[in-house]
C-alpha cells in the first residue's frame, strides 16, 4: 500500500500537465472522480502541491466542470473541496482563484445548493477562507443584479433558517469578513442583519454565538445609526445589549466575555449607549480589565487592551475608573516581559480599532494584518497607557512611576514595526502633556533623539502623532526645547506647513508656535524665512479654523519683544500688516479675529513698528471699528492696541495721540467708560490716562 501511494505520488509530481487535464476531463466518470479525489488529498495541507495544481492549470478546468449539467453531487463535493483546500493557501493561490472567477461561481453553487446539505456546507467554507483575505471582491455581495434575489438577503435567511450550526457560523463569519465599509454597515442593517444576528447570539451553540458577535461588531463599528438600532433591537424579550451582557458572564470562557465586551465597546463609542450606563462601568470595564490579567493567553490580553483602549480614549471618568482596577497599571505594563511561545497558535484574532478619522482608515478594520503576538502586546500595552493618561495627572504620575515603563516607551519609538512604534508615540503624547514629565522624566530619558529621528523619517500618519508630541516638548517650561532650536528642525516644521495632511499643517505651524515663544531674535528669523509669507498667507487662508489661529498664535510670537519686533516689521512689516488686515476684512470667528487684533496690539508695543500702524489709514478705522464692536473681547483687544498706540512715555507719543484724537478715539474711550465689563474698564481707563499725561 505505502509503495502504491509513493508510485502514485511520483506520477503526480512527474506526470506531463496534460495527462492529468485528460484526467479530468475525461468522459469516464470514474477515472475523472479518482483524479479529483488524488488531487484534493494531494493539496491538503501542501502549499507546494497547491502550487503546483495551480501551475498546472487545473483550476480552470475544476471550475469548467463545476459548472457542467451532467456533474452529478458527489463529484462537485469533490470539486469545491479542492478549491477550499486551495483557498487556504498563499495569498498568491487565493488571488488565483479569484482571478479564475471562483467567487461567483461558488455564490452560484450556494444559492441552488439547498437541497445538498454537504454541498452547501463546503461552499460555505470555501468562500468563507477566500473572505478572510484582503483580496476578496467583498462588494460582490452586495449585488444585487447578479441573481434572482439579493445575495445578502438569501445568506440572512439561510442562517436564520438552517438547523445546522456549520452553515450559521460560516455566514456570520463570510459577513463579518465582508462588512469592511460604512456602506456595507447600512446595507447589511437595512437588509436585517441586526435582527438575524440577534438570533444567532441566542443559539445554544458556542461556536455559532462567537461568530455572530464578530458580525456586530464590526457592523457596529463607529456607525451610529446601525448601533442604534442594535440597542433597539429585542428577540424573545431580550434587547441585544441584555444578551452581550449575559454573554459577559464569568461562566463564559475568556473569548466569549471578551467579544462581548468588545461589542458593548463599540455600541458605547458609537454613542448608542451612555458612558455612565451601568452596563458599560461595572460590567464592560470590569470585563476587559479582567481579560488583560496574566492567567489569559497572550492573544486575548492583547485584544482586551485594544479594546480598553478603544473605550476609555475620549472619557476622563472611564479612564479614572479603569486606573484603578485590577491593578491595571502593573498589569499592563507586564506586557512588555511577557514572552509567548511561538509555535502555540494562538486562536483569538485581536480587533484593533483605528487610532481615528484623522488617519484616513475605513471604519471597519478586519482581521487581515496580524503581527506578531509579542508586538501585539507591546503595542496594546502602549495604546490603554496613552487612553488611561490623556487627561489625568494623577494617572500620568502612575504610569510614568511605573518601573522600568520609559525605557520600553523609548524603545518603541525605534521599533521596527510602524504599528507599535505610532502606538509608543501616542503613550509619549498622552505624558507629554504633564509639565512636571516634561521637566523631568522625559529630560532624564532623553525622549527627543528618537524623536528627531523620526522627524527625518517617517510615514504621514507616524508624523502626525510626532509632531503633536513636539507641540507639547516645544513649550517653554520643557527642557527639551533646546534641543529643538536648529535650522534643520525649523525647516522641517515649516515643510509640515505645506503637506496636504490638514493634521500635519496643524501640528507643523502649532510647533513653530511653541517654538516661537520667548525665542531667540535668530530663531524668529529663521522661522520667517523657511516659512515665508506667502505660506503665511496661504494658512491663515486654510479651511480649517484651526490652523488659522495657531497660525496668528506664530505671528503674535514672532512679534514680541521690542526689539525683535521692530526688526521684523523692517523686513516683513508690510507682508505681515496685510495679512492681519485681510484676517480682520473677511470673515472669521471671534476668536480668530482677537488673535488678529492682539497681533496690532504687539506692533503697536514696538518703538519704529507702531508707526507703521498710524500710517495705515485702514487699519485705524478697523482697530475704531473693533473698538465699538458688540463683542467686548474684540473691544478689550482693539482698546489695548490703541493704549500701546498714544503710550506717553513713548517718543512722538503726543502726534499719535493728536491725530488719534481727531479720529475720534478718544471720545469713543470716554463712551466705553460705562461698560459693565471691569476688563474693558480698565483698559479703557489705562488708555485715557495716556492721553492727561499729554
Amino acid at each position: 500500500m505505502d509503495t502504491l501511494h509513493h508510485l502514485e505520488e511520483w506520477c503526480f509530481q512527474s506526470t506531463p500537465s496534460v495527462n492529468l487535464l485528460e484526467s479530468i476531463n475525461s468522459e469516464d466518470h470514474d477515472k475523472c472522480i479518482k483524479s479529483i479525489v488524488y488531487i484534493k488529498n494531494n493539496v491538503i495541507g501542501s502549499n507546494k502541491q497547491k502550487e503546483h495544481i495551480i501551475e498546472l492549470g487545473v483550476v480552470p478546468c475544476l471550475l469548467n466542470l463545476l459548472q457542467a449539467d451532467n456533474v452529478n453531487e458527489q463529484l462537485k463535493y469533490e470539486i469545491v473541496a479542492i478549491i477550499c483546500s486551495l483557498a487556504k493557501g498563499t495569498a498568491a493561490h487565493i488571488k488565483a482563484l479569484i482571478d479564475a472567477g471562483v467567487v461567483t461561481i461558488l455564490i452560484r453553487a450556494i444559492i441552488n445548493s439547498e437541497s445538498s446539505h454537504r454541498l452547501l456546507e463546503i461552499s460555505l467554507r470555501a468562500l468563507r477562507s477566500i473572505f478572510t483575505s484582503s483580496l476578496a471582491p467583498v462588494d460582490v455581495i452586495y449585488e444585487t443584479e447578479a441573481y434572482d434575489s439579493p445575495l445578502i438577503t438569501f445568506l440572512l435567511n439561510l442562517a436564520s433558517s438552517s438547523k445546522s450550526c456549520y452553515v450559521q457560523e460560516c455566514i456570520a463569519n463570510l459577513l463579518a469578513s465582508s462588512c469592511v465599509t460604512a456602506d456595507h454597515q447600512i446595507a447589511l442593517c437595512n437588509y436585517g442583519a441586526i435582527r438575524t444576528i440577534a438570533g444567532l447570539m441566542l443559539s445554544p451553540a458556542y461556536k455559532v454565538k462567537l461568530p455572530a458577535m464578530e458580525l456586530l461588531a464590526n457592523i457596529c463599528y463607529q456607525n451610529k445609526t446601525v448601533s442604534k438600532v442594535a440597542i433597539s433591537t429585542t428577540l424573545a424579550g431580550r434587547s441585544i445589549p441584555q444578551i452581550l451582557i449575559d454573554l459577559m458572564g464569568q461562566d463564559q470562557t475568556p473569548i466569549m466575555q471578551l467579544t462581548a465586551a468588545r461589542c458593548m465597546t463599540y455600541l458605547c463609542r458609537a454613542e448608542a449607549i451612555e458612558s455612565d450606563d451601568n452596563m458599560i462601568r461595572y460590567k464592560t470595564l470590569p470585563t476587559l480589565a479582567r481579560m488583560c490579567k496574566k492567567d489569559k493567553d497572550p492573544q486575548t490580553r492583547a485584544s482586551a487592551a485594544n479594546a480598553l483602549a478603544y473605550l476609555t480614549e475620549v472619557d476622563t471618568e472611564l479612564q479614572k475608573i479603569a486606573s484603578i482596577l485590577d491593578h491595571i497599571i502593573p498589569t499592563l505594563a507586564d506586557f512588555f516581559n511577557c514572552q509567548p511561545d511561538q509555535s502555540i497558535n494562538y486562536s483569538i484574532r485581536a480587533f484593533t480599532p483605528g487610532d481615528g478619522p484623522s488617519l484616513g482608515e475605513s471604519p471597519v478594520k478586519n482581521y487581515k494584518d496580524r503581527l506578531p503576538v509579542a508586538q501585539e502586546m507591546r503595542e496594546a500595552a502602549f495604546k490603554a497607557f496613552a487612553s488611561l493618561a490623556a487627561n489625568e495627572e494623577d494617572i500620568r504620575k502612575r504610569i510614568i512611576d511605573t518601573k522600568g515603563l520609559m525605557d520600553h516607551i523609548v524603545k518603541g519609538l525605534s521599533d521596527s514595526n510602524t504599528r507599535v512604534q505610532k502606538a509608543a508615540l501616542r503613550c509619549l503624547h498622552s505624558l507629554s502633556r504633564s509639565v512636571q514629565q516634561l521637566r523631568t522624566t522625559f529630560q532624564d530619558h532623553a525622549v527627543w533623539i528618537p524623536l528627531k529621528n523620526l522627524l527625518n523619517n517617517a510615514s504621514d500618519d507616524v508624523m502626525i502623532v510626532v509632531s503633536s508630541t513636539l507641540c507639547n516638548l516645544l513649550l517653554e517650561f520643557s527642557p527639551s526645547k533646546e534641543h529643538f532650536l536648529d535650522r534643520a528642525a525649523v525647516e522641517t516644521l515649516c515643510s509640515f506647513t505645506q503637506r496636504d495632511e490638514p493634521a500635519l499643517r496643524l501640528n507643523g505651524v502649532w510647533a513653530l508656535m511653541n517654538m516661537a515663544f520667548q525665542a531667540e531674535q535668530g530663531i524668529k528669523l529663521q522661522i520667517l524665512s523657511y516659512l515665508g509669507t506667502t505660506q503665511i498667507f496661504r494658512l491663515l487662508s486654510d479651511p480649517d479654523t484651526n490652523i488659522v489661529l495657531k497660525t496668528l498664535g506664530l505671528i503674535r510670537n514672532l512679534l514680541s519683544t521690542k526689539l525683535h519686533i521692530d526688526h521684523i516689521m523692517v523686513s516683513y512689516g508690510k507682508q505681515l500688516m496685510s495679512a492681519v488686515s485681510m484676517v480682520l476684512d473677511e470673515d472669521h470667528e471671534i476668536g480668530i479675529k482677537e488673535q488678529a487684533l492682539c497681533i496690532l496690539a504687539n506692533i503697536a508695543s514696538g518703538t519704529s513698528a507702531k508707526e507703521l500702524i498710524m500710517k495705515d489709514e485702514q487699519i485705524l478705522k478697523k482697530l475704531i471699528h473693533y473698538m465699538m464692536h458688540e463683542n467686548v473681547k474684540l473691544q478689550i483687544a482693539a482698546v489695548f492696541c490703541i493704549s500701546n498706540l498714544v503710550w506717553a512715555d513713548e517718543e512722538d507719543a503726543a502726534k499719535r495721540q493728536e491725530k488719534l484724537i481727531e479720529l475720534g478715539v478718544k471720545r469713543n474711550l470716554e463712551e466705553l467708560l460705562h461698560s459693565d465689563d471691569m476688563t474693558l474698564f480698565d483698559k479703557v481707563k489705562t488708555a485715557l490716562d495716556q492721553f492727561s499725561h499729554k
